[in-house]
C-alpha cells in the first residue's frame, strides 16, 4: 500500500509543478487539446447515456436497477474518459514530451532546455510516433477483454472495477512515456518500468483516473499527468537506467 500511496502523491506533485513560473507556457497546448477533446467526450457521454444503459442493463436485472444504474453510469463515464484521454494524448504527444523535458530539468536543478519552436515539435513528433503506435496496439489488446466483461450480462457487474484497473494501468504507461521517451527509452522499456513499480504505477494511474472524473479538474489531467509522471521518473524509475537518464 505504501507504493500505491507514493504513486498517488505524484499526481499531487503534478498539480504543483504545472503552476511554476517558466513551465506555465508549456502547459497551455496540452491543456487546450485536453479541454477540446474531453469536452467532446463529455458531450457524447451525456447525450448517449440512456441509450447505452438500455443495452448494458438486461431486462431480467431490472429489479436491481436502483443498484446497477449508478455502477453502469460510472462504467460508461470511465470508458468515455479513457477512450478520449488516449485520443487527446495521441494528438498532444509532441507538446507533452516538451513539457516533460522542461519539468525534468526543473526537478534536477538544470537550466531549462531552449525551445526551438516548430523544429523542436517536428523532432519530438518523429521520435514519439513509433512509441505511440506500440502503446495504442497494447491498449487495444487489453481493451478487448474489458469490453467482453462490459457486454456480458451478469458479468458486467464487474465492469466498473475492470475499467478502473485498465485505465489506471494504461494511464501509467501513457504518461511515463513522455519523460522516458526523451531519453530514447520507448514502449518495451516503459512497460518494464511500470511492472517493476507496479503498485506506484497503479496508485499514480488510479489517482489520475479519479481526477478525470472531477468536473473542472478533468481538463487539467493531461498536463498534471505529464508533470507527475516526470517526477515519478526522476525519483524512482530513472535509478534503473543510470547512464541513460
Amino acid at each position: 500500500m505504501s507504493g500505491f500511496f507514493q504513486g498517488a502523491q505524484y499526481v499531487l506533485q503534478g498539480f504543483k509543478l504545472i503552476t511554476q513560473p517558466g513551465l506555465r507556457w508549456f502547459v497551455i497546448m496540452p491543456l487546450l487539446v485536453n479541454i477540446i477533446v474531453m469536452s467532446l467526450g463529455i458531450w457524447l457521454g451525456v447525450n448517449q447515456l440512456n441509450r447505452w444503459l438500455e443495452h448494458l442493463l438486461p431486462s431480467w436485472l431490472s429489479w436491481l436497477e436502483w443498484i446497477l444504474w449508478p455502477l453502469m453510469v460510472i462504467m460508461i463515464f470511465l470508458a468515455v474518459f479513457y477512450t478520449f484521454s488516449i485520443l487527446a494524448n495521441l494528438i498532444a504527444a509532441p507538446f507533452n514530451a516538451l513539457l516533460a523535458e522542461q519539468v525534468e530539468a526543473r526537478l534536477r536543478g538544470l537550466p531549462l532546455p531552449p525551445y526551438q519552436g516548430i523544429m523542436s515539435l517536428i523532432k519530438i513528433a518523429g521520435r514519439t510516433f513509433k512509441s505511440e503506435i506500440s502503446k495504442l496496439l497494447y491498449m487495444l489488446k487489453w481493451l478487448i477483454p474489458v469490453l467482453l466483461i462490459t457486454f456480458i450480462p451478469g458479468i458486467n457487474l464487474l465492469s466498473p472495477l475492470a475499467w478502473f484497473l485498465y485505465g489506471a494501468w494504461i494511464l501509467a504507461i501513457e504518461y511515463v512515456d513522455y519523460p522516458m521517451g526523451n531519453h530514447e527509452l520507448f514502449f518495451q522499456d516503459e512497460l518494464k518500468a511500470v511492472r517493476d513499480y507496479r503498485y506506484s504505477s497503479l496508485g499514480f494511474g488510479g489517482t489520475l483516473s479519479a481526477v478525470m472524473l472531477i468536473p473542472g479538474f478533468n481538463f487539467l489531467a493531461m498536463p498534471v499527468g505529464v508533470a507527475g509522471a516526470t517526477a515519478f521518473w526522476v525519483d524512482q524509475i530513472a535509478n534503473n537506467y543510470r547512464g541513460r537518464a
